[in-house]
């Protein structure tokens, strides 16, 4: 006698159960943020010309915070019996002098310190004093504290005022240049009269 076959409780077909699902859809890209905008660089701050007044001997002016790095550089006019101090180029301090006298003429041109001593004494005129000493040649002739009567008095070196000589002493490095002209200049024209960028008939503000 022939066997009824069980009924399968499965509906699905044989094929059904063989098919490959669909791939799965391509997660999204994650959504990176736009790179924030650079600020522009701020401009570097205009320092305004300082103002010069006259001097009187001894008299100097000393505004380091106008410039407060990069290389010194010491601009003396003989003609004008003055010194001018740059940092970075811009000119921090001015000061009276005193250059060689007659027959002890204070040679012009471009020098470096070449040694500095605090507390020096000359080698030629019976050890004199030179506070603050800042060699320029190998004969003698250097910045120093000294007496600055209002016309050239000294044997060949630069004598500066004693607090002005200290306050440079501090702000100098062995190497810096020092430009000594025979032409008077302004405030505004020395350092580039000293470089070369200008001739020094050149003036641009009467002191």
């Amino acid at each position: 006698m022939a066997l009824a076959l069980a009924a399968t409780p499965f509906s699905s077909t044989w094929a059904e159960d063989q098919a490959v699902p669909p791939p799965a859809a391509p997660a999204a890209a994650p959504v990176m943020p736009a790179p924030a905008a650079l600020a522009a660089p701020a401009p570097a701050p205009v320092v305004p010309p300082m103002a010069v007044p006259d001097l009187d001997p001894g008299d100097f002016v000393w505004h380091p915070e106008r410039s407060a790095a990069g290389p010194v550089e010491i601009v003396v006019s003989i003609p004008d019996q003055l010194v001018y101090v740059y940092r970075g180029g811009t000119l921090i301090a001015a000061s009276t002098v005193s250059t060689g006298r007659p027959g002890h003429r204070t040679p012009t041109g471009d020098f470096r310190i070449l040694e500095k001593d605090r507390n020096h004494h000359s080698n030629k005129y019976n050890n004199a004093p030179m506070p603050f000493m800042q060699r320029l040649t190998m004969d003698g002739i250097a910045l120093h504290a000294g007496q600055i009567p209002g016309h050239p008095a000294s044997h060949g070196c630069v004598r500066l005022p004693l607090a002005f000589a200290r306050n440079l002493f501090g702000v100098t490095a062995v190497g810096a240049n020092v430009h000594i002209l025979g032409a008077s200049v302004t405030p505004e024209t020395a350092l580039r009269i000293a470089r070369n960028e200008l001739p020094a008939s050149i003036q641009i503000a009467s002191r």
